[in-house]
């Protein structure tokens, strides 16, 4: 039996704990194809577990979905230099989202006259071979490597795997020549092979004087606000989070949020926002009065241009990252000075660890002691008081704002009705009640990112996830992969449903026909919502933010403009008042194509020039919420019970 590098390259990500590889193979690969196979012949099955992925984007979009579901690292296996750069956009997902994957390319072989086993004998071996592949991907990647022989690869591996897992965690890329991989290993060594688990680096706390310091400055304050965006990450920092918050009733925002910070219920959550041009002013009322902003994980906590705290001195900044916390992977002024002047401290440390130091002084604080402390112990707990008070009255008329959004229903113009974010989020959460304990949203709204957050009104950390990044296309893959990485914990809370919300063409960007393949190859349904405005609408809403009132402010359709995805038999010229009805793309016959009639899929619409597939000619103010509940309820039973991917495709105004 001939044992290679191959072979030991496998077994070290088995030991390391790596149980899922998605992979895109190419003729770098045929030791470990070769490998594999004799793992089935002689085990019936290989380890780790290969999910074959027709394409690189879905391949490691799949696999952040895993990671970030598990909180464990996947694999990636992709082909060379071209398979390197069709990770495209997902390379800059899982590196902004800070999540751990090995990404593995072979490399063309550098023999070419029998030399060494696995030389070059194809054509494009030549054209393959670049002079530095890892280039292509370096400054996404915590740490690059070559393996230059099996003798070490166990060391490569866990250095890697080490490296992905410690804060600032990310992707790590490792790649191998083609002769390297083919090489023979003596049994002994693949047989005596162990590995103990990589151990990341331990998180880091508060050193005491900075403990001291933001913690004085929160017990003297008026008005103090917390700032977070991807606290929640670390699923076990939520609940110190929200009890920092009660004890000194300080309001919180999340802000470009990645994942549940703080459960919606919580009575000082004062927002979710991503600082768009019509950011509520509840956060820039925040922002103003804030004497003291304490920022937990958080890469965009205010836009200065926009709205910031006040810069004349009386505004504290205390900034807490477990990672990276000057953002040196962005290419900008000094973190301090772009974000605000009143920057007073930036810390490297773990937000868990860090609040529990916080927590500790604020306890022994509150609990007073002598009469002159039992003084000040009273003051504190009646500034306390007061701001409970305004806290609890600002969450509860954000919720009726929300309430009153989604009693409105549809919006009608020009004649015509359109299901509305609030109206479709509300029926969605009213279908999916039963399982809502147990499920999982991953979110790829774009324009709607913050009206998708605030109403889908999520209370469990960990249940609702974005790719952390800005490339579309990560979360139909995603779904797959965080459905498998769930089934591969083998505890009793696997997912009941997993949901994706897309928009703005994130849909057509995942590489649906791939996607969903892989969902119908490995049984991982999951419900699709399209959040269909007729096309791309965030490069529009781009130029509007420079030029409101320039030419394309009067461009009457996406098509016109160049960023709308609807067909036109005849299009009007530019002079002509009014578009035609646009014909979208059928995105859920996209899925049900891929799938060989596997998938589900309906397009639901409530205004009459959209009406059809068996639904009712209904007003929108009449049956038209029926009508969407009764798709989604129908969606999510054809998950949950036939256990086949959905996908409801719900037309919106057009942009």
């Amino acid at each position: 039996m001939v044992y290679t590098t191959s072979s030991l390259f496998l077994k070290a990500l088995s030991l390391a704990g790596i149980t899922h590889v998605f992979v895109n193979w190419g003729s770098d690969h045929p030791a470990l194809l070769e490998e594999l196979q004799r793992q089935r012949v002689q085990g019936g099955a290989t380890s780790p577990s290969i999910v074959t992925c027709p394409n690189e984007m879905v391949a490691l979009s799949a696999a952040q979905g895993y990671a970030q579901a598990t909180g464990k690292p996947a694999a990636v296996i992709i082909h060379v230099d071209v398979g390197t750069q069709a990770l495209a956009g997902a390379i800059h997902n899982v590196d902004r989202g800070r999540v751990p994957v090995l990404i593995y390319a072979g490399a063309s072989p550098f023999t070419s006259r029998n030399e060494m086993k696995g030389g070059r004998n194809e054509w494009i071996m030549w054209l393959q071979d670049v002079p530095d592949q890892s280039a292509i991907v370096r400054q996404y990647m915590r740490y690059t490597a070559q393996i230059n022989t099996g003798r070490n690869v166990v060391q490569v591996v866990k250095r890697a795997l080490q490296i992905a897992t410690t804060e600032p965690k990310g992707p790590v890329y490792l790649w191998a020549r083609r002769e390297v991989m083919e090489e023979e290993i003596p049994y002994t060594l693949y047989d005596s092979l162990s590995m103990k688990l990589p151990i990341p680096v331990s998180p880091a706390g508060l050193s005491p004087v900075d403990t001291l310091a933001i913690t004085n400055t929160l017990l003297t304050s008026l008005h103090p606000l917390i700032i977070t965006s991807h606290l929640g990450r670390n699923i076990d920092a939520v609940s110190s989070l929200v009890t920092l918050s009660t004890l000194l009733a300080i309001p919180i925002f999340s802000t470009c949020p990645s994942t549940v910070n703080v459960p919606f219920s919580h009575p000082y959550l004062s927002g979710i926002t991503y600082i768009t041009p019509n950011t509520s002013d509840s956060f820039r009322e925040h922002l103003r009065a804030a004497d003291v902003v304490l920022v937990l994980d958080s890469d965009v906590p205010w836009i200065p241009s926009r709205c910031a705290p006040r810069e004349d001195g009386s505004a504290s900044v205390f900034i807490i990252d477990g990672g990276d916390p000057l953002k040196t992977n962005v290419a900008m002024g000094t973190w301090d000075a772009a974000l605000h002047r009143g920057v007073e401290l930036i810390c490297r440390a773990d937000t868990e660890t860090a609040i529990g130091q916080i927590l500790e002084l604020v306890r022994e604080s509150i609990k007073g002691g002598s009469d002159t402390l039992e003084a000040v112990t009273n003051e504190l707990r009646e500034r306390i008081q007061t701001r409970r008070q305004a806290a609890l009255a600002v969450h509860e008329k954000w919720v009726a704002r929300l309430d009153e959004d989604e009693a409105a229903g549809a919006v009608t113009k020009g004649g015509k009705s359109y299901i509305t974010i609030p109206h479709l989020m509300r029926a969605l959460r009213e279908v999916t009640a039963p399982v809502s304990s147990k499920s999982l949203i991953i979110s790829e709204a774009i324009s709607n990112y913050g009206l998708v957050w605030e109403h889908a009104r999520v209370e469990r950390p960990g249940s609702f996830l974005t790719s952390g990044g800005s490339s579309l296309g990560y979360a139909l893959a995603a779904c797959v992969g965080a459905i498998l990485g769930d089934r591969a914990r083998g505890d009793e809370q696997e997912y009941d449903l997993v949901t994706t919300v897309v928009g703005d063409g994130s849909f057509m960007f995942g590489v649906p026909s791939s996607a969903f393949w892989v969902a119908r190859r490995y049984e991982a349904p999951f419900l699709t919502i399209v959040l269909n405005n007729g096309g791309w609408k965030s490069p529009k809403l781009s130029m509007l933010g420079v030029h409101p009132q320039g030419h394309g402010s009067s461009a009457f359709s996406g098509e016109q403009l160049s960023v709308g995805f609807g067909f036109q038999s005849d299009s009007p010229s530019a002079s002509d008042s009014a578009p035609p009805d646009r014909i979208s793309p059928n995105y859920a016959q996209i899925a049900v194509a891929a799938t060989d009639g596997w998938a589900w899929g309906k397009r639901v619409s409530i205004s009459e020039s959209h009406l059809g597939n068996g639904a009712a000619n209904t007003s929108a103010n009449g049956k038209a919420s029926d009508i969407l509940k009764e798709t989604l309820a129908e969606a999510v039973r054809v998950v949950t019970e036939e256990k086949r991917c959905a996908v409801v495709d719900c037309m919106l105004e057009a942009l």
